[in-house]
């Protein structure tokens, strides 16, 4: 029979450390039921009491399924439970369960609280007994454990038995500078199992500062914890947490563990990792990482030939699992390394079908690496390769005409003698054999240009609505004030698909012209059904 892992997330909590992440309540509210749909066994919302958002949040039970969690720390030295108004306010937490941090370096005893060994033991059992007291289920963040352990062994291990034996559903041994290496995580779990801490109650909680989060939590597994702590796309403070949407799919795909360890994921939850993924990313308001583990768009990617050959005869040769197994796709990128196979597939996966002695396919071959000599980078512009090849191949509807653009950049001060930057654009464009004029300004000229070359689209106006910017990318191919520029586009829209495109030129806003008017062609083709079955990511 197979043994369970738990699932803990903590991107509510540890997760909100990242520097430049403050989560809302609606945030939290938001990200709460992302992960009780997905499956996550325990969601930890934050510290009630530490600041008004968590105090809100933790106001009612914001999960259906998982156990929803409030942090905090164990009572303070020298103070009763009944008596402590931070655990007061975790008792009256509308959650299921506690999870107290609780110092097991007796460094850290001395140093951070100020007490004895003794009473740091006292507050740990005296804190779990009152959550189990309380009917939640009672949950101990060792603190700097194995840096502990490596220090003061059997106060380190006292520490771990102490929440046991006082009833502690889960200890919980954390990793939290990050340093320790895998085959110590290993040896140091081992150790604590034999001092009598069951595995069945013992989780790693690891942090990423050697890259090495997500190895010392499945070094932690196969020393025998149950369960494992982390994060959405592995945020966290410095370095960030142990990964699990990489710990996730291992446990689930992988047969090293799916022939001893079941978790809450199963196959059909596991389609939605993807999504999962990227729908955080886009709450944060960044790009998703194209080079994560699994759910990355270049997870599935390949633009080599003799790759792309062999992905056509059987995906096993470059694949280590199936891509649709995450919720994610396979991608053959174009490049001038690519050779027949790769545009033919690529073509293939588009719905554009040409035959290999097709004498436009040479054409698009020969276009795409004349191109890329120059600067262009179709593996990472998929839309841009899409039109490139229906303009190429066959056609592509005539949906505006560009008259020409001018920008305007202004240095000048303003009342108070303050420098002020101002960039006007100036579109004229014409449909239909009408001619529109849009103006726009903006601090920079790109947002400027982009702002109006889509302030006036006649009748498509209302099909580009809700089309957005997402990411900008420039980089200066060769050296000098006359330098060729790559401008890289990411877009997206209410649909929640993203597309790439590409400019390039010895002028910035040309290059970001190009881009940008790509991006604006290829909405009106998806929206039309002619474009969009592989660069929607």
């Amino acid at each position: 029979m197979k043994e369970r892992i738990y699932l803990f997330d903590t991107t509510l909590r540890d997760g909100q450390q990242t520097p430049g992440i403050d989560f809302s309540v609606e945030d939290k509210i938001a990200i709460a039921a992302m992960l009780d749909e997905f499956g996550i066994d325990y969601v930890e919302g934050g510290y009630p009491g530490a600041n008004p958002t968590d105090t809100a949040f933790f106001s009612e039970k914001r999960t259906s399924q998982a156990s929803f969690v409030a942090f905090g720390m164990t009572k303070r030295a020298g103070v009763s439970v009944s008596n402590d108004p931070g655990i007061a306010g975790l008792l009256q937490a509308k959650s299921d369960a506690i999870c107290f941090v609780a110092k097991s370096w007796d460094y850290h005893v001395a140093v951070a609280l100020g007490c004895t060994n003794e009473e740091n033991l006292e507050s740990i059992a005296e804190s779990v007994k009152a959550a189990v007291g309380a009917g939640k289920e009672a949950i101990v963040d060792c603190e700097h454990f194995f840096d502990g352990f490596k220090a003061n062994p059997a106060y380190a291990l006292a520490c771990a038995k102490t929440a046991y034996e006082s009833g502690a559903r889960w200890v919980v041994l954390c990793d939290t500078n990050g340093g320790t290496q895998p085959p110590e995580v290993r040896a140091i779990v081992e150790a604590v199992i034999a001092s009598g801490v069951p595995g069945r109650c013992l989780g790693i909680h690891a942090h990423n500062d050697t890259g090495q989060a997500v190895a010392n939590s499945l070094a932690a597994v196969e020393a025998g914890v149950r369960q494992i702590q982390g994060t959405l796309n592995g945020i966290g403070e410095r370095c960030g947490n142990a990964n699990l949407v990489t710990l996730i799919p291992t446990l689930a795909l992988k047969s090293a563990y799916t022939s001893r360890f079941e978790t809450a994921i199963d196959e059909e939850r596991l389609l939605n990792l993807t999504r999962l993924s990227h729908a955080f990313d886009e709450l944060l308001n960044r790009s998703p990482d194209h080079q994560m583990p699994y759910v990355g768009a270049s997870a599935f990617a390949t633009k080599a030939g003799i790759h792309a050959s062999a992905l056509i005869k059987d995906p096993r040769t470059y694949e280590h699992v199936p891509p649709e197994s995450v919720g994610n796709f396979r991608k053959v990128m174009v490049s001038d390394q690519g050779g027949k196979a790769n545009f033919i597939n690529a073509l293939k996966r588009r719905g554009i079908v040409v035959a290999k002695d097709d004498p436009k396919l040479d054409l698009l071959i020969s276009i795409v690496k004349d191109r890329e000599s120059i600067g262009y980078a179709y593996e990472g512009a998929d839309a841009s390769f899409e039109l490139l090849a229906h303009r190429t191949l066959g056609t592509i509807p005539e949906f505006f005409t560009i008259e020409g653009f001018r920008v305007m950049i202004e240095r000048r001060f303003d009342s108070l003698g303050r420098v002020k930057i101002v960039s006007e654009a100036v579109v004229k464009i014409t449909i239909d054999g009408q001619t529109l004029m849009s103006v726009a300004d903006a601090e920079g000229p790109v947002n400027a240009l982009d702002l109006a070359l889509r302030k006036d689209f006649g009748k498509y106006q209302h099909e580009i609505d809700d089309l957005v910017l997402a990411d900008f990318k420039v980089r200066i191919l060769n050296g000098g004030t006359a330098a060729i520029t790559r401008v890289l586009i990411e877009s997206t829209d209410s649909d929640g698909v993203r597309w790439w495109t590409v400019g390039v030129s010895e002028n910035i806003i040309d290059a970001s012209f190009q881009a940008l008017m790509d991006s604006v062609i290829y909405k009106l083709m998806k929206n039309r059904q002619l474009a969009g079955k592989i660069a929607a990511e």
